[in-house]
């Protein structure tokens, strides 16, 4: 008992500290047993989600005046470019193809033409005179599809010439 009279401040101080926690604790829990404190912690959470709203609206608005890209303005801009990327994907995979196409086809070569229209044409493969027909129609060149064939069997298959009344 001797010890309990001549408590040192430390633990006089401890003592006081374990006390006012014990009765601080209690105070809370009949606090929060109570439906109002539900209640209130509820509408606390709508003010603080209603105070944020109003603060990224008034935000959003700051930056619109200030013509600066906002939220909504990155948000558009990155479903256009995403747009955008699938057209040009598209796109790839198309010339993809046609680069395909090209490579299993003959090759042709072709020239910028000097007529005014500015169409492309084939380049003429340059004969001897002794080489070009008598009639005076210039050589073509073999399998070449634009040119109807003079033998409907050489067509066949390809889709050129009417090879329906030979067959």
């Amino acid at each position: 008992m001797a010890e309990e009279r001549h408590a040192s401040p430390a633990e006089q101080i401890k003592n006081l500290y374990e006390g006012s926690e014990t009765r601080t604790a209690e105070a809370f829990e009949q606090l929060v047993k109570r439906d109002s404190f539900g209640e209130l912690l509820a509408r606390m959470t709508e003010n603080v989600v209603g105070v944020t709203k109003i603060a990224t609206d008034t935000f959003d608005l700051i930056l619109r005046n200030l013509r600066l890209a906002g939220r909504q303005d990155i948000t558009r801009l990155a479903r256009q470019l995403a747009r955008a990327e699938d057209k040009l994907e598209l796109v790839l995979q198309e010339v993809e193809g046609l680069r395909q196409e090209v490579q299993s086809k003959p090759s042709w070569r072709w020239r910028r033409s000097s007529s005014t229209n500015g169409r492309a044409r084939k380049e003429s493969a340059r004969r001897p005179q002794s080489a070009r027909r008598r009639d005076g129609g210039s050589a073509r060149r073999v399998g070449d599809p634009r040119q109807p064939s003079a033998a409907p069997e050489a067509n066949r298959g390809r889709g050129g010439g009417d090879d329906q009344d030979s067959q």
